[in-house]
């Protein structure tokens, strides 16, 4: 009772002391908290085995005194206290069993009749185990060049490939997720035949009625040469195309154009640098040099305008 009184003692510290916290500093650390509640459980698991333990040797005593007061002798209630352990086989016949052998006391019904300088043989079974696992190696065989080169199932190297195919797909699922995300924070100078393609179509369907097919100029300024009057940065190019400029007539495009498609109109028109497209609007804005925004491979530039 003593260990009792200590347990709910200590219990009790634990749910007052945070009422006499002061400053957020109190009487008892955390850690001291965590090992007094390890100690309490640990206390209690303990008590509750000792209590189990009382309580079998209670039954044990009671056990004793009734069948006492029924006539037992202290030899016939120590038998039925205890009874009698059934007998283990030995290990020798499991061992027989599962090797489907014959014991040792029968080997000489099992001796066949031819010998050789001495030497008789043992007409001793196949285990049963082998026997299983041959067959199920036979079924698997049989099963398997039925699925595989008679029904048309897919050897190794068609999977391989249908798992390349398989990848290819869910690699260009993710791109254009992650092309969707760009904006003009993330957005980046690339020299994708695909990208600038896309960007060339979109050019033609939404920017050549006000900067011209070649983006020469016409009610909105000249793309193709070293001035520009919202910045001539990728980054720039992307914002001004998702924002527009409403005061000077630029529409913004964030509706009508997914990010992606925004960034590759926005590539597109980096390849018509220095093109010098005949009958070119008058340079507007300010000149900006290409020295921290590289324009892409004039190769491409020359490919894409053809």
């Amino acid at each position: 009772m003593k260990q009792l009184r200590i347990l709910l003692l200590l219990t009790l510290v634990l749910l007052i002391q945070p009422a006499f916290a002061a400053d957020d500093h109190s009487l008892i650390t955390p850690d001291i908290q965590n090992y007094i509640g390890y100690g309490a459980i640990v206390f209690v698991l303990l008590l509750f085995i000792i209590v189990m333990l009382v309580l079998l040797k209670t039954f044990k005593v009671l056990t004793r005194i009734i069948l006492k007061s029924e006539g037992y002798t202290d030899e016939q209630i120590a038998l039925e206290m205890k009874p009698a352990k059934a007998e283990k086989k030995p290990k020798g016949e499991v061992w027989n069993k599962l090797l489907s052998l014959r014991p040792l006391a029968e080997e000489k019904d099992l001796v066949m009749e031819h010998q050789y300088d001495g030497i008789q043989e043992l007409d001793n079974p196949i285990p049963s185990w082998f026997m299983y696992l041959f067959y199920a190696t036979i079924i698997f065989a049989v099963s398997y060049i039925l699925i595989y080169h008679v029904f048309g199932g897919q050897l190794q190297y068609d999977e391989y490939k249908t798992e390349i195919v398989q990848a290819d797909a869910a690699k260009k699922n993710y791109l254009s997720k992650q092309a969707n995300r760009v904006d003009e924070n993330t957005v980046k100078l690339v020299s994708d035949p695909a990208v600038i393609a896309a960007g060339q179509v979109i050019f033609k369907q939404t920017c050549s009625a006000c900067h011209g097919d070649k983006a020469q100029g016409n009610v909105g300024p000249n793309l193709t040469d070293d001035y520009w009057l919202h910045g001539g940065k990728i980054s720039d190019l992307f914002k001004t195309i998702k924002y527009g400029v409403l005061a000077k007539g630029m529409p913004t495009w964030e509706k009508q154009l997914s990010p992606k498609q925004i960034s590759d109109v926005a590539n597109y028109v980096k390849t018509l640098h220095g093109t010098n497209p005949p009958g070119a609007k008058e340079p507007q804005g300010t000149k900006e040099t290409e020295a921290g925004d590289k324009p892409a491979l004039k190769q491409l530039t020359a490919s894409v305008n053809k």
